[in-house]
């Protein structure tokens, strides 16, 4: 992947008094799936509208299909879907009619993806929107993005309010998404969804990106946990001094630490002795998370 959808520099909305998002720096490379994570409030939203020039921002620049946001927003929304955090639907509309209306906007509807997405995430547009719950907005949010198969899918917390075979069939959506050479920049806070599916992740932290990294490189440089039993009691003098190696202990004959980085000199050491059984425990991305995240900040627009 080497062509940039979307790219930010320095990106700033600043709402007066109060923190919007700070020199935001990404790019989103073309087919991918980009996890933008943060809890709510930390500026997913206000990063979202600046890409759509929903809001304009106060300094710094962004591009999608590398055109100005600013200058060429209404070409970007032609060939983007995008699914808002908070949607305001016309509720006397049933869902049909409410599709058939952005069909008519767009017109360039595929009507037989329609029919597939409303099976698959078993989605009722016969009935009114204001008769639905919050989930079964959701699924029709989630379907007029999809409607027009666009080059770019922006969706905000896309699962908010699904159940969970449901959340299971969108997640398989977007990957067949991508492999269609679809772009996907998924804002969420589930990070079990994220793991899943996210080629890469940025992570926003009141309204500063933190990191963007693959989701394999974050786990490489997050904190394990690994215990080593061996065939009789070893000295911890032997791991002592090893880059890496955090909150060590024996006990017995089993070795117990947390580590960063690669293993290998922590294996090498303990190849002195006779090993009966190694266990590694890789952390998941909410353990990374929490740990980017472990200074406690106000929350962001």
């Amino acid at each position: 992947m080497t062509d940039p959808i979307i790219q930010t520099f320095d990106l700033t909305k600043s709402y007066g008094s109060e923190r919007g998002i700070m020199d935001v720096t990404m790019s989103v490379e073309r087919g991918e799936i980009f996890g933008f994570l943060g809890p709510n409030g930390a500026g997913k939203t206000t990063a979202i509208r600046v890409l759509l020039d929903l809001i304009r921002p106060t300094s710094g620049s962004a591009s999608v299909f590398e055109l100005d946001t600013v200058e060429h927003s209404v070409e970007i929304r032609r060939r983007t879907g995008y699914l808002p955090g908070e949607m305001s639907l016309y509720e006397n509309m049933t869902g049909h009619q409410l599709l058939q209306y952005f069909a008519a906007l767009r017109a360039n509807a595929d009507w037989a993806l329609v029919d597939e997405m409303t099976k698959r995430l078993s989605c009722d547009l016969s009935r009114r929107i204001g008769a639905l719950s919050q989930g079964n907005k959701r699924k029709v949010g989630l379907i007029q993005a999809f409607m027009h198969r666009p080059e770019l899918l922006i969706l905000d917390e896309p699962t908010a309010g699904l159940d969970p075979l449901i959340q299971h069939e969108f997640l398989l959506l977007i990957e067949e998404a991508s492999r269609n050479g679809q772009t996907v920049f998924l804002s969420s806070h589930n990070l079990t969804e994220v793991e899943r599916v996210c080629n890469r992740v940025g992570i926003i932290r009141s309204g500063r990106l933190i990191a963007v990294e693959p989701i394999e490189a974050l786990r490489k440089r997050a904190v394990r946990k690994l215990e080593i039993r061996f065939a009789g009691p070893v000295k911890e003098d032997a791991f002592r001094d090893l880059p890496g190696i955090h909150e060590m202990r024996m006990e017995g004959d089993t070795l117990h630490c947390t580590m960063s980085g690669p293993l290998g000199p922590v294996i090498s050491a303990a190849s002195q002795f006779e090993i009966v059984d190694l266990i590694s425990e890789q952390p998941n991305l909410e353990e990374i998370f929490m740990a980017l995240y472990s200074e406690e900040e106000s929350p962001v627009v």
